[in-house]
């Protein structure tokens, strides 16, 4: 009940009750006792309207009081949910950023292992081409020994002469 609906109801009340005093001033014939109950009961309206103005106040005030508490609740879950919510993106990134550096490892280990595969075929080569060098290097002196060999015995043929080649058959 509003404070002003309440004035109203004291001041129709009170207008109300005038036209019972005029005519009790008019009829002179009214009793003591008549004037009397009529105060009383004045002061009776006048006492239950204090009353009943001192619940409405109560009763806006415990509502303004739930009402606030209602509040405080509602801003106390509106700010844990901005903290659940917070911590949610914050967890989603960190694994966002923890699977972005678990590719790129996997794909640093990915292209170290392709350099030493590399790596390997090249040195395997290389040995290869090492080989087949130092054996061509080997049929070359082979060839040049057999070709010094065959030219000391020419030379040993041409320097004894044909006679030297029948005592040796002999």
């Amino acid at each position: 009940m509003k404070l002003s609906h309440a004035s109203r109801f004291a001041l129709v009340t009170l207008i109300s009750l005038l036209p019972v005093c005029v005519h009790s001033a008019e009829n002179t014939a009214v009793s003591g006792e008549d004037l009397a109950k009529v105060g009383e009961r004045i002061r009776q309206t006048g006492a239950q309207m204090q009353e009943d103005l001192k619940k409405a106040r109560a009763r806006m005030e415990a509502q303004k009081a739930q009402q606030a508490a209602e509040r405080k609740r509602e801003e106390e879950r509106a700010r844990l949910q901005a903290i659940k919510e917070a911590d949610e993106q914050r967890q989603a990134q960190e694994a966002r950023q923890q699977q972005a550096r678990e590719a790129a490892q996997a794909q640093a280990r990915q292209a170290a292992a392709k350099r030493a595969e590399l790596a390997a075929k090249q040195a395997e080569q290389a040995a290869r081409d090492r080989q087949v060098a130092l054996a061509m290097q080997r049929v070359k002196d082979e060839q040049a020994a057999r070709e010094r060999a065959a030219l000391a015995l020419k030379q040993a043929r041409q320097s004894v002469g044909p006679r030297a080649m029948a005592e040796d058959g002999l």
